[in-house]
């Protein structure tokens, strides 16, 4: 059973530079992309200057517009202004059985949350559960380790320990400093762990020094040319079928982070997985 997903912190819908409504853009460039999941960051829930200065700008929130009639959407408010708010939010193909958001603001300078969601996903005997959370952190190291606990609590008082997770979002850990914990603490495994290319030389050293493939994260920032590594999909519960990062001058014009996408392809216990696979097979037949 295979699972497309996406990543995207979307600016609140208006273009890196200038604030250039880009919010219907982005809607096209979401069905474009095909994922099962989307999650996104800085979707603003509600917008009147924009609304005022914009007259294209949707009369919906920014999930619900983006979700249009065909996805389900869960939105977390965390940033409230004068004029408005944004958070996270999540699109879903799959019915979205439950939703919380949990604020993991470090201090009175940034308005930061964890939305948690938990999808059913269709399978012959019984919905699948799998847990979603879509995460924004801080700027400062000390407010994203300190955030990374709490998503660690989070995950652990509200996932059984056996359930498929999908963690993504921006971290804003350009310097890779908190995938170990998570793997050890959780179990996770990022996107695009084992999958970059390196050196025989480099992996030479490696292997002498005892140590597996290098795991580094993607660079997702600024989208029109990656240098940064601030986005991640984290799983557990999942093979990685492929990651990419969709990143150029078109998805600049866009949003100042590059989107990634990734299938998955999900080891669910024996029986159930034997009966989703029929299921799958079922309706691929069906379709041709």
């Amino acid at each position: 059973m295979k699972l497309r997903i996406a990543t995207w912190n979307i600016h609140k819908g208006v273009s890196a530079l200038g604030s250039r409504p880009r919010v219907h853009g982005i809607k096209q460039a979401l069905s474009a992309m095909g994922a099962d999941v989307v999650f996104l960051q800085e979707v603003q829930g509600r917008h009147d200057l924009l609304a005022l200065r914009h007259t294209s700008w949707p009369v919906q929130s920014q999930h619900e517009f983006l979700a249009g009639d065909a996805l389900h959407c869960a939105y977390g408010m965390n940033a409230v202004y004068d004029h408005g708010h944004h958070g996270n939010a999540l699109l879903s193909c799959y019915p979205i059985a439950s939703a919380h958001n949990h604020d993991v603001s470090d201090h009175a300078f940034e308005s930061r949350g964890i939305l948690h969601c938990v999808l059913k996903l269709p399978t012959a005997e019984s919905p699948l559960e799998i847990h979603c959370y879509v995460i924004h952190l801080g700027l400062f190291a000390g407010s994203r380790l300190r955030q990374t606990q709490a998503l660690i609590e989070a995950v652990s008082a509200t996932a059984p320990p056996d359930a498929p997770l999908l963690i993504a979002g921006d971290f804003n850990d350009w310097t890779n400093a908190l995938s170990d914990t998570l793997r050890h603490r959780l179990g996770v495994t990022e996107v695009f762990d084992e999958r970059l290319p390196s050196s025989r030389f480099g992996s030479y050293l490696r292997r002498l020094s005892g140590r597996g493939p290098r795991k580094a994260p993607a660079r997702t920032f600024p989208a029109a040319m990656p240098v940064l590594q601030l986005d991640r999909v984290y799983v557990r519960g999942f093979g990685v079928l492929s990651a990419e990062v969709m990143f150029g001058a078109s998805w600049a014009r866009l949003s100042d982070h590059a989107p990634i996408v990734a299938e998955l392809a999900i080891t669910l216990p024996e029986p159930v997985a034997a009966a989703a696979h029929s299921r799958e097979g079922e309706h691929a037949g069906g379709q041709l």
